[in-house]
């Protein structure tokens, strides 16, 4: 790689990799968001197995919930083996470039679900949970890389861009995840499981080949070698995990709640009045309704609308009345995940109750749970960057994403607890139960944190430097996404 830059180049310009890296990253996303829209649905309407009389079944509800929660958990577990990878062996490029093939390989292996029974090379259940662990690698390899090499594009003389492009980063995983939400399920529903599955294929293909045009445009950070121990068991790498670890742990509950969107929620969505409008009367009218699991597009569309809005107002305004830290919008975000979760816990109330309430309060729901991921995630993500030591950028990218594993891990117990009892004859948070049991949980989390949030302690790196910025303290480090 000698041929290519290896340190930022002194210019306040934006970086000419930039680009190719958000192309890349709309086409993954539309790629995973895409196979994970229709997941839960398709494991619970579609998968073919038999059960134990020989007659062909499809999973329950909770089992499914299992499924989705245990893949998350693989997903965001595998972004701390990638970032090792990575920053000792390999370096960010080629670790992205090698895994992106496994991605898509995992994404040919959905596709083939599509084959009748008997001509598929294994069962299908076994089908599955090979694709998903191939996407899981594929995907939760190149999590901590991708991010982390948005930030290794700057030196100190741009670094006043990076708050913008973190912001352009999270819009394209949004856009690509927006149109994803709302395709896929339309191509189960019409078109079968292999269209489904076999189109995000095709995302992540063209995503691959975007990323590898830009190569030579990229500024390319050497792995570290032994140096990559040396500085992660050294004082500074040290100090850096004791300080962010904590944090993780109290994200992980905000993981467990959000990421139901895609598990919980679309199962509520099913016994909910979805139909938007009518046109007519009687059997010909024409009914516009919403399939279950698309209703998980809302999260992206408003993330897109939220980031500038949050941006240019509402972080300003609350500059107003104090200061603007990172911890302080993750605390904020905390605490907003309260209500995002006890709305759909009311309306379980209501749907036991006989009932069918309009799937418009699953959008406001979407508007709060949304909010808090503005505040949360992508804050979050900045953060981690700023406090990692130059040669461990993506092993505490990372170390962040197993905040996701374990927030998933979480909700996968749960609801193999769940399944288990039921199995004894025990039913475990029934109904409503489920959601005010998750809803109080981030309560008690949300108000912890605000203890452990007067006590963090941490300074800033940037590539380019070996030792901290002495003069930026945590709580006034990573610039504000408002600029």
């Amino acid at each position: 790689m000698s041929q290519h830059l290896t340190t930022p180049p002194d210019t306040k310009e934006m970086p000419g990799g930039i680009p190719y890296i958000i192309g890349n990253e709309a086409a993954e996303r539309f790629s995973f968001y895409g196979m994970k829209a229709i997941l839960f649905v398709y494991m619970t309407k579609y998968l073919y197995m038999l059960d134990m009389s020989g007659e062909p079944t499809s999973m329950d509800v909770n089992t499914a919930n299992a499924w989705v929660h245990n893949f998350n958990t693989a997903v965001y577990f595998f972004p701390f083996l990638g970032a090792v990878v990575s920053d000792w062996l390999f370096g960010k490029y080629r670790t992205i470039m090698w895994l992106s093939v496994v991605y898509c390989v995992g994404h040919g292996v959905l596709a083939l679900l599509e084959l009748p029974p008997g001509l598929l090379p294994l069962e299908p259940k076994t089908l599955l949970w090979l694709g998903l662990a191939l996407i899981a690698v594929g995907s939760g390899g190149i999590k901590p890389c991708v991010s982390a090499h948005v930030g290794d594009q700057f030196g100190r003389s741009n670094q006043h861009l990076v708050s913008r492009v973190f912001r352009a980063f999270y819009f394209s995983v949004n856009l690509g995840s927006a149109l994803a939400t709302v395709l896929t399920p339309l191509l189960l529903h019409y078109l079968g499981p292999g269209w489904a599955f076999g189109i995000p294929g095709v995302l992540m293909a063209l995503a691959t080949l975007t990323f590898w045009l830009g190569r030579h445009t990229f500024v390319h950070v050497p792995p570290a070698g032994t140096g990559f121990f040396k500085e992660t068991f050294g004082k500074n790498g040290v100090r850096a995990l004791l300080n962010l670890v904590p944090l993780y742990v109290f994200i992980a509950m905000f993981w467990a709640l959000f990421d139901q969107t895609s598990s919980a929620w679309v199962e509520q969505a099913t016994n909910m009045n979805r139909v938007l409008f009518r046109w007519g009367s009687g059997e010909d009218a024409w009914v516009a309704e919403l399939l279950p699991s698309q209703i998980q597009a809302a999260n992206p569309f408003l993330v897109m609308i939220l980031i500038p809005v949050f941006a240019l107002f509402v972080y300003p305004l609350m500059g107003r009345f104090f200061e603007v830290t990172p911890l302080r919008k993750i605390g904020i975000g905390l605490f907003l995940t309260v209500p995002a979760f006890a709305i759909p816990a009311v309306l379980e109330q209501q749907i036991s109750a006989g009932q069918q309430p309009h799937i418009v309060w699953h959008l406001v729901a979407y508007v709060v749970i949304t909010a808090a991921e503005v505040l949360v995630s992508i804050t979050a993500l900045e953060f981690s960057y700023t406090q990692a030591p130059p040669k461990m950028k993506s092993f505490v990218m990372g170390a962040y994403l197993l905040s996701v594993a374990l927030g998933n891990k979480f909700t996968a117990l749960v609801n193999e607890s769940i399944v288990a009892q039921r199995e004894k004859g025990v039913e475990l948070l029934n109904g409503s139960a489920y959601y005010w049991f998750f809803t109080i949980a981030m309560l008690v989390t949300a108000v912890i944190y605000v203890g452990y949030s007067q006590f963090y302690r941490g300074e800033s790196y940037y590539q380019g430097q070996d030792e901290p910025d002495g003069a930026t303290k945590a709580e006034a480090t990573a610039e504000a996404v408002a600029e």
